[in-house]
């Protein structure tokens, strides 16, 4: 069976440079603009795995995965954080709000397929 993968950025182009690196991998994705939109479309689709970028209008990555993490059906969903920051203080604070794992952008397409497959199994 497909694993579905929720990829939550609010630029396009990076939305679809994922989708088409993902799909290439053999998975099916779901895209949300934002945290708002990708909080809806989780809970409407039940994704296996959810990528986001952190900085975003309306809901940033770290508010959209506390709220995700609030809901006991998304407690052992993978949440990958696909962002240009790095510092460090940053992912101390994505892991605390319930980051799976950090990749900096720009990406390694087989990288992220490599993560993909790591923590779907």
């Amino acid at each position: 069976m497909t694993k579905t993968i929720l990829c939550v950025d609010d630029s396009a182009s990076m939305r679809q440079m994922i989708r088409m690196t993902l799909v290439g991998g053999g998975y099916a994705v779901i895209e949300a603009v934002d945290g708002r939109d990708g909080l809806a479309k989780a809970k409407a689709n039940a994704p296996d795995m959810v990528i986001t970028d952190l900085n975003m209008p309306n809901m940033d990555g770290l508010a959209f995965i506390r709220a995700l993490r609030e809901s006991d059906a998304f407690k052992g969903v993978p949440i990958i954080f696909l962002t240009t920051e790095s510092d460090d203080a940053k992912k101390a604070a994505a892991r605390s709000a319930g980051a799976t794992a950090w990749i900096t952008k720009p990406f390694q397409p087989e990288r992220l397929v490599a993560v993909a497959k790591k923590v779907l199994g």
